[in-house]
């Protein structure tokens, strides 16, 4: 990249940006949300300029090759990319053909195709993947199909933009041997992220943005010395972690409790919780690998699943569909479902039964949301919109609040600040569930955990530091 300066609308995205990324490289792009690194991204796979206007100054070359000038296709034979949201790249509806579509546009011969498709569902171990619904997958289910097919194409460079944000803690690890393995076989792998405990042992550089330009680089073993915090970014090791909450824990809690919650998809069930009483009036960590069950459990807990069989028990009332819809509030994992008004502070404003001007700004400012108050929603980034929903969640005023995978995207100050709100939230008597692979989050908000396996509930306590050691860091 030389001399690149790029702007959206009128602010600088970008700054003046000069950078070689050598063959066979693993670089790691870091830095509080909004600082540039997808932006970056644009500009190495040929996003930018041909499918995202702005002003842009100076140019990038791939093998000396303007990229610029290069058409589309021939770009995206050396270049793969992984975008945070897996759905915006999906031309299929079942994962096989998903897998292999890249191979098949590019009309490699059938037998070729096989190969690689066998090769990578090895690599992913995604083989009870395969032939599936790509609507029926989860999250980070989606995020593996989007990294397999890339993969399967043999790009030489790889751009990922916050690959692990829904995968659970054993794929993140499973992850960092596909990145080993890539660097292996000479690939060239560019990855902006804020999760970092999974790539310790496989970056090479690390390049650190702030506000459109690279004030900072280091190699991996600098920034293993660095203190993370005070450059705003995620822990490198989970190990230094504790838990924040034991203390808001009460200890004669009062309960709901859910009565043979069942849930099919056709004639596979996919939830089956027989009886548990889970305390109200607590932040509750909803954790399992993926595909465990948890959205569709958050999914039926809150009433969108009409058919869902089951009660929940509140104040000994047991409270039917529609009275679980009047109750609860969800924000979902794909925050662009929810997403209708025409500004951020009339989203706000929409979920309140009466219009409330002054509390809808604090709240957008305890998100540090205010100053794009009169920004379309769907303009902002992820990790913005995915906090413009919370915004909204909060000012509900629901008695349960449910948030699937609130902070995925988000840098260490912003997941701080969903941190805060749901103590805050907490204290105002409301019950929080909260599905999530984030074990940062975790650590410093929730009070309870549900452990999540096979559509069911394996397990439920208080906050506990072995316990959730065992799950997350033991993955690998």
């Amino acid at each position: 990249m030389r001399d690149v300066s790029f702007s959206y609308d009128k602010d600088k995205n970008l700054d003046n940006i000069n950078v070689d990324i050598r063959e066979g490289e693993v670089i790691l792009l870091c830095g509080e949300s909004g600082c540039g690194k997808t932006t970056i991204t644009r500009f190495l796979n040929g996003l930018i300029p041909n499918f995202f206007d702005g002003k842009r100054q100076g140019n990038v070359y791939l093998n000396d090759e303007l990229i610029s000038e290069m058409p589309i296709y021939e770009i995206s034979k050396n270049v793969g990319s992984v975008f945070q949201n897996p759905k915006t790249q999906f031309f299929n509806v079942d994962t096989t053909s998903e897998v292999v579509f890249g191979c098949e546009n590019l009309s490699m011969p059938i037998d070729d195709i096989q190969n690689r498709l066998d090769n990578v569902v090895d690599d992913f171990q995604i083989s009870h993947l395969l032939d599936k619904s790509i609507f029926k997958l989860s999250g980070g289910e989606k995020q593996k199909i989007a990294c397999a097919s890339v993969s399967a194409v043999h790009p030489d460079i790889l751009i990922l933009d916050e690959p692990s944000s829904n995968l659970d803690s054993r794929s993140s690890w499973d992850f960092e041997n596909i990145i080993r393995k890539w660097k292996s076989q000479g690939k060239t792998v560019v990855i902006a992220e804020h999760k970092l405990f999974f790539l310790s042992d496989v970056v090479d550089r690390v390049l650190f943005l702030n506000n459109g330009r690279i004030t900072d680089e280091w190699s991996i073993e600098e920034f293993r010395q660095i203190n993370h915090r005070e450059f705003g970014l995620r822990q490198l090791n989970l190990e230094n972690l504790t838990c924040k909450r034991k203390e808001y824990y009460s200890d004669s809690p009062e309960f709901m409790e859910l009565k043979n919650f069942r849930f099919h998809y056709g004639k596979r069930q996919v939830l089956d919780i027989d009886d548990v009483k889970i305390p109200k009036n607590e932040v509750i960590a909803i954790i399992g690998k993926n595909g465990a069950g948890k959205s569709t459990f958050a999914n039926c807990l809150c009433g969108l699943k009409r058919s869902c069989k089951g009660q929940l028990i509140w104040d000994n009332d047991a409270l039917k569909r529609n009275d679980r819809l009047k109750k609860t509030y969800m924000v979902m994992q794909d925050v662009n479902h929810q997403l209708f008004t025409e500004s951020v502070l009339d989203e706000v404003l929409l979920s309140m039964d009466d219009e409330n001007f002054e509390l809808a700004e604090e709240i957008l400012t305890n998100l540090n949301l205010i100053h794009l108050k009169d920004a379309h929603p769907m303009a902002l980034s992820g990790g913005e919109k995915q906090r413009v929903a919370i915004a909204s969640a909060i000012a509900s005023e629901k008695e349960i609040l449910i948030f699937d995978e609130p902070t995925s995207g988000l840098d260490l100050k912003n997941m701080m600040k969903v941190s805060e709100n749901l103590i805050y939230l907490q204290k105002l008597g409301i019950t929080s569930f909260i599905i999530t692979h984030d074990y940062e989050l975790i650590m410093e908000a929730c009070s309870h955990v549900l452990h999540m396996d096979d559509g069911r509930i394996v397990d439920s306590y208080k906050i506990n530091e072995e316990k959730l050691k065992k799950f997350f860091l033991n993955s690998n």
